[in-house]
């Protein structure tokens, strides 16, 4: 199996599991379900980045200074742009984007609320259309590295993605759009991270020197997403049950990326 198909298949896979799933669980609003899943990706980014695709950045960098500054320019401009979107669509102390940020199920029980007539969930789309083309950059990237790399990325990134899915689709319900408007705009705008992916592979055949940097800003993405937007949602369970849950599921989360790393051997 080729490079390019590995990209288009797992992009297209991708897109249509995390959007399916999450319209599974908005249809069934179960909030639980959702905290899992948050916990599960947690586990699977912090695996993905430290275990892979870090490791695998340092090895093709060959200067560990310069590929960890990029690691953290990236996490720098990261929340310069989650920064950028709070400024864009915030007005208040709580709001919608605030919500879906630090983690769906707190926009589960502000779905069955009034609609805003469609004022955020437009722009909430537009913003995830973009972040989806990044993913499709990133997924990329890490299959022209190494198609294990790609593997281990796509799975990462999937497992993220259907919690913010959900969120996504509460939104757009919240907005007033019905639930077939609310599924064919999520699986559009997850689209993107084909187009991302395709865009990605053709520019960088003759670009290989920029793969390294790639993954660099690929772990910041991720260590930033579990650490800033997923991990302070958890905080607001601080029983003992639910903490020992949490860490159970960040460990699985961990543990399935080194499993999936250990099972996929390097092309020859």
């Amino acid at each position: 199996m080729s490079v390019l198909a590995w990209i288009i298949a797992t992009s297209l896979l991708g897109a249509t599991l995390s959007v399916s799933f999450a319209a599974v669980l908005t249809l069934n609003t179960r909030a639980s379900w959702v905290q899992m899943l948050i916990s599960y990706a947690i586990g699977a980014l912090l695996g993905a980045a430290f275990l892979n695709t870090l490791p695998e950045a340092l090895e093709l960098s060959k200067n560990p200074a310069q590929m960890t500054a990029t690691v953290l320019f990236g996490i720098l401009l990261f929340f310069i742009l989650e920064k950028l979107v709070l400024w864009r669509h915030c007005h208040a102390e709580e709001c919608e984007v605030h919500d879906r940020l630090h983690g769906a199920p707190a926009v589960v029980a502000a779905a069955t609320h009034n609609h805003d007539n469609g004022r955020s969930g437009m722009m909430i789309m537009l913003g995830d259309t973009f972040h989806s083309f990044v993913d499709g950059i990133l997924i990329a990237a890490a299959f022209m590295a190494d198609v294990q790399l790609g593997i281990v990325t796509a799975i990462a990134i999937i497992a993220h993605e259907i919690p913010q899915e959900a969120g996504d689709f509460l939104i757009l319900l919240n907005s007033g759009y019905s639930r077939r408007q609310a599924f064919l705009f999520n699986l559009l705008s997850s689209l993107a991270t084909l187009l991302g992916g395709l865009a990605t592979y053709f520019m960088l055949q003759d670009m290989n020197h920029i793969i390294p940097s790639l993954l660099g800003l690929a772990s910041a993405s991720m260590i930033y997403v579990a650490m800033s937007d997923l991990i302070p949602g958890l905080h607001k369970r601080p029983e003992i049950d639910a903490t020992i849950q949490q860490v159970a599921l960040i460990t699985l989360g961990i543990s399935s990326i080194w499993l999936a790393g250990s099972l996929f051997t390097h092309p020859a």
